[in-house]
């Protein structure tokens, strides 16, 4: 029978006199095109993949080639973007950057953005960079108490960035002579595809292909556009275009254009097999403490909501079928859930998305009735509005082309 993760064995985990040393999440996952089937991978600059070798098993004789298909970053950012989808639910603590007052940008930027997608999260320059009602948010003392917040003091985190506990921080933007607290992250996961093919020491083979066109436009007159606004180009240097420059047809959209050479992007690649690994440690999760005036119970308690968290964002994340990016469409196939414990390991139980979001509100109600700092639990956005700098940059980066 596996063992059951509950709030009980949570908080037992979590406390300071603990030895306990987490959990272990091992899935097999299959492209929907079937075992063997192509995966598209992340592409970096270059058009280079993230190689490496690792052991599949401590018995082997040599290492095997990979590619991390998705690397540890990018998967906080989706185990965030599930907490963000899944707010309904549990509503985990949540700021809201408006950007409704900057008039006619791109359809395809968000009008807001919420904390839940901030790249350095507690320590994002859009959150620095924001103000709260008439006064910058970083000068309220809310805003002081977040980005002054470390691992030994996190009680601001704990009540409204919960996920830079799980996932890590590092206050980096604040100047030199200002804090640049760092604090490693908790939950570690990761997706790699095994031995790819080609080898590993071939070229990473490319997408060749061919826009086409029915009309088959090809002209030698010169065209005159806008690179901003292409819905405004003429040809042979005839009318007038405003910042207009020479340029190319293809760059209209017209005409035939092959993609190969350097221009091709890289394929997706065929494994043996893909898998996903995701840890969560309690010992370096018990480097947080709320700081002076809180009790051992509510530092355990917020240790337990914070793994809560982590599973429940696990779960609604990696539980069914996901998309990574185009070519990238995996299914778990077989997932293994492994307490590491003081003494021994042993197989144990996580659940569905309702028995996660079930735990993370049993450990949400334990950490109140203990004295935790809940704040930002519960409860609608804080919305913020962008800073005069930061509205420049972004007006600058996206001119109003209305019209």
């Amino acid at each position: 029978m596996p063992r059951t993760i509950d709030l009980e064995l949570l908080l037992s985990a979590t406390a300071d006199d603990s030895f306990e040393a987490g959990v272990r999440i091992d899935t097999e996952l299959a492209p929907l095109a079937g075992p063997g089937g192509p995966v598209k991978p992340a592409v970096y600059e270059g058009g280079k993949y993230q190689e490496d070798w690792r052991w599949a098993s401590p018995d082997d004789d040599e290492p095997t080639p990979v590619i991390v298909v998705d690397n540890v970053p990018s998967q906080a950012n989706r185990l965030e973007e599930a907490l963000r989808r899944n707010r309904d639910r549990v509503p985990v603590p949540e700021f809201v950057l408006d950007l409704s007052s900057l008039s006619n940008l791109p359809a395809h930027l968000p009008k807001r953005l919420s904390s839940l997608e901030f790249p350095h999260r507690n320590a994002d320059a859009y959150l620095r960079d924001a103000r709260l009602g008439d006064e910058d948010f970083i000068k309220t003392d809310l805003g002081k108490s977040i980005f002054g917040a470390t691992a030994q003091e996190a009680g601001p985190l704990v009540a409204w960035f919960p996920q830079a506990l799980l996932y890590g921080f590092w206050q980096s933007h604040l100047g030199k002579k200002r804090a640049n607290t760092k604090h490693a992250r908790a939950w570690v996961s990761e997706i790699v595809g095994w031995k790819p093919a080609p080898p590993s020491d071939a070229p990473a083979p490319k997408v060749l292909g061919l826009k086409g066109d029915p009309l088959n436009l090809s002209v030698d007159e010169p065209v005159v556009s806008n690179p901003d606004d292409r819905a405004k180009w003429s040809l042979g240097g005839s009318g007038q275009v405003e910042g207009g420059k020479k340029d190319k047809l293809s760059e209209m959209g017209h005409g035939q254009v092959p993609f190969m050479g350097g221009e091709a992007a890289a394929a997706a690649v065929s494994f043996a097999r893909v898998s996903q690994r995701a840890t969560v440690s309690f010992a370096q999760l018990r480097r947080v403490s709320l700081g002076a005036g809180y009790s051992g119970a509510a530092n355990a308690a917020s240790r337990a909501l914070l793994v809560a968290l982590g599973l429940y964002a696990h779960v609604h994340a990696f539980g069914g079928s996901f998309a990574l990016r185009s070519g990238a469409d995996l299914r778990p196939v077989e997932s293994t859930v492994t307490w590491l414990g003081d003494e021994r390991d042993d197989e144990c139980a996580l659940g569905d998305s309702d028995a996660t979001a079930t735990l993370l509100r049993d450990a949400l109600e334990h950490a109140k009735s203990v004295g935790a700092p809940l704040e930002g639990w519960r409860e609608e956005p804080v919305v913020l509005s962008p800073k005069d700098n930061l509205r420049k940059a972004i007006r600058t980066t996206w001119p109003d082309l209305a019209g």
